[in-house]
């Protein structure tokens, strides 16, 4: 599995043409990198402004939902920290 990274090169796998059915083929290193496997359930997002899709695997949508939720307690935590500062 990938580790967190800003680098663009670490993060670009290539290009992908859009055939007739509109359909594409993920770039062999991302699906070796991600354990994607033919018969693979993938979930397309719209990215949020608007700049692309983003592609997750099924299988791993518990694990972002974790680290969302664990994002989220941080947040609250330092909001109600901040909170308790100013009073």
């Amino acid at each position: 599995m990938a580790t967190d990274s800003t680098k663009i090169d670490e993060l670009f796998y290539g290009t992908v043409t859009v055939g007739e059915r509109g359909q594409i083929v993920v770039p062999a290193q991302a699906r070796e990198e991600f354990d994607i496997n033919p018969g693979d359930k993938l979930l397309v997002f719209r990215h949020p402004h608007q700049a692309g899709l983003v592609i997750v695997n099924v299988a791993n949508v518990g694990r972002i939902m974790t680290f969302m939720e664990q994002a989220l307690e941080r947040m609250r935590k330092e909001i109600n920290e901040a909170d308790n500062a100013e009073e």
